[in-house]
């Protein structure tokens, strides 16, 4: 199976925000476990997460670094919207900008995964 989970909610949103980034980590988690081939994309607000996860002392930490060699990066332009692109960069996500689109630094292309069969999961 072929799994692409994408991360948006804002983690300035409290306990629901997190819930949504914790089950999709626990997702991207499982899906390795099983053998499938997942990668996860941090967009919008979402782009703010790994700044926030990469913390040592986050209750999700543990999680995240078991799933850091499938996560893809974060939108370049969206991380630049939400003032995320040091913490990306200082928390070694690649910033994705696969998407040409006018105005911006380009975005993280979400649509390929559609065209390609992936399930794809926005959380």
């Amino acid at each position: 199976m072929k799994t692409a989970i994408i991360i948006l909610s804002d983690p300035k949103a409290g306990d629901e925000a997190l819930g949504r980034a914790f089950n999709a980590l626990a997702l991207a988690q499982e899906s390795i476990a099983a053998g499938d081939q997942v990668e996860v994309t941090f967009v919008g607000a979402g782009t703010r997460w790994p700044g926030v996860l990469s913390q040592l002392s986050h209750p999700a930490n543990g999680l995240y670094n078991t799933v850091r060699e499938v996560i893809v990066g974060g939108s370049c332009g969206c991380a630049a919207v939400f003032g995320a692109t040091e913490s990306l960069q200082a928390c070694g996500i690649k910033e994705v900008k696969d998407h040409a689109l006018p105005g911006t630094p380009g975005l993280a292309g979400i649509r390929r995964y559609l065209a390609e069969g992936w399930q794809t999961l926005v959380f």
